[in-house]
């Protein structure tokens, strides 16, 4: 990886682990995102197997998926912020991980990246939605947020890149995903642009 890009990623890494418990406080102080939830939870089977991607300390995404009766896998790159859902969670799988690295040695009824994919690159964000989809089952579901296209920015002191709602939709069709919904600014989630794929193979 190119030092610039690596420099970029030491800094989301080192934001989020220098600052875990008052991002991880302020995150289970709201919950905006459970009508998409809901909505990805009715494409689900019953104890569904569900991966995390960027999970923090699992709150309020996980509580609420393993409250609902399943079962999850969560990736993180901040320790501190594993250690949190590891002691929330101790019955379910936490791992302190680069998600660009990551490997799974199973496959997933479900797939989350809230708030995480757009940490990196424009092409690392497509190589990984590529690496997630060979990680669902058939029929599996991908739920992700994006930043607004063509954005490069830092919010709150971290690394934001926007995708091209184009290029999301023609790497769809390249990975036989269905878009099921898309939101280009959902306001009642503070304006994230959302996305919920399934896959068809």
């Amino acid at each position: 990886m190119p030092f610039g890009r690596r420099k970029k990623q030491d800094s989301v890494e080192d934001h989020f682990e220098r600052n875990a418990l008052r991002l991880d406080k302020a995150r289970r102080g709201r919950f905006d995102e459970r009508g998409w939830l809901d909505r990805f939870l009715l494409a689900l089977p019953g104890q569904a197997h569900i991966l995390d991607l960027g999970c923090g300390g699992g709150e309020p995404i996980d509580r609420y998926l393993i409250d609902s009766g399943h079962r999850l896998t969560g990736i993180d790159l901040s320790e501190r912020m594993i250690s949190l859902a590891r002691t929330r969670f101790p019955a379910h799988r936490w791992l302190k991980a680069d998600m660009r690295a990551a490997t799974m040695d199973r496959a997933f009824d479900g797939v989350v990246l809230w708030d995480s994919l757009y940490h990196l690159e424009a092409e690392e964000q497509a190589a990984l939605l590529t690496r997630v989809a060979g990680w669902l089952e058939p029929k599996g579901t991908l739920l992700f947020t994006t930043a607004p296209p063509h954005d490069e920015d830092r919010v709150a002191g971290v690394h934001h890149k926007g995708l091209d709602p184009t290029s999301v939709r023609a790497l769809f069709a390249e990975l036989k995903l269905t878009e099921i919904a898309h939101a280009p600014e959902d306001m009642a989630t503070g304006g994230r642009a959302i996305w919920l794929a399934r896959n068809l193979q």
